[in-house]
């Protein structure tokens, strides 16, 4: 890989930021598999370290927390025995933030559905805030107990809790259970009911689910090692907080969710993520 030339580099992140597998990318770049995946790792890394050290006093008022599912090595019930209760084989989920107003992601954390990694999350997601904030999460109760045990009284906290039908059966059985309706319960502050939602992180999921192969549903693209679950990560978030321009934050030009922000003044070239590791 340090034989790659920086547009080189770029071609292949490029590659990876849109979703393609790591076999997909090696084969439209001409490059080798253990190339793709060193340089995966490299800029992971290098992005991982840039976002921990500038997400902080974060302008942010309206957030919106969720967790999506995914999984390493292989699906929990054909993790070897071996290996069963081990963190990193099997079932893993990736707790989310996403700012209403600025479509930023502020931080992520992958761990576990229960109440300590949630808490982790929240905590970390506290530290990068500047001030009192709005925040709707769905109705888990994980996060009533780690909203409470990070902030205290110092947040305006709400809960959209969805009714759903029946699960589906048949040919149906991997489509969504049907909506029936939701309840917005205010647990802390004075959160505006208006503002109540999980839209924007609900939609950030399904980004995330087309942007990165290794979680699209059904497939053997999965991660096959933690880590690189993790660089694979911080490399998508990099891209989508600092070098995409998002749709909705085109007027009156063209900006990404970190310059909307005010984390950058301007939108990242592939190169300059790139860059990060030189």
């Amino acid at each position: 890989m340090n034989k790659l030339s920086l547009d080189r580099q770029a071609q292949i992140v490029k590659v990876l930021c849109e979703g393609n597998s790591i076999r997909s990318t090696a084969r439209i770049t001409g490059t080798a598999i253990n190339t793709v995946v060193k340089l995966l790792r490299e800029v992971g890394a290098a992005c991982l370290d840039y976002q921990d050290r500038v997400m902080h006093n974060l302008p942010c008022e309206k957030l919106q927390c969720d967790e999506i599912w995914s999984f390493v090595y292989s699906k929990a019930k054909n993790v070897p025995e071996d290996k069963q209760g081990k963190f990193g084989y099997g079932d893993v989920w990736t707790f989310t933030a996403i700012d209403a107003d600025t479509k930023l992601v502020p931080c992520c954390s992958v761990g576990l559905r229960n109440a300590d990694c949630a808490y982790e999350f929240i905590l970390d997601l506290k530290a990068r805030l500047a001030n009192r904030v709005q925040l709707t999460t769905d109705g888990h109760g994980m996060y009533l107990e780690a909203v409470e045990n990070a902030f205290g009284s110092e947040i305006d906290f709400a809960q959209l809790v969805k009714r759903y039908g029946p699960e589906p059966e048949g040919d149906r059985r991997y489509s969504p259970a049907k909506c029936l309706g939701t309840d917005k319960r205010i647990v802390v502050g004075n959160p505006d009911t208006s503002k109540i939602s999980t839209s924007y992180v609900e939609r950030q999921n399904l980004t995330m689910r087309m942007s990165m192969r290794r979680f699209t549903r059904l497939t053997n693209a999965f991660s096959k090692k933690l880590e690189n679950h993790l660089l694979a990560l911080s490399l998508y978030f990099m891209y989508y907080n600092f070098a995409r321009p998002h749709k909705s934050l085109a007027n009156p030009y063209p900006r990404t969710p970190a310059m909307a922000a005010g984390v950058s003044d301007h939108v990242w070239a592939v190169e300059e993520t790139v860059s990060l590791i030189n």
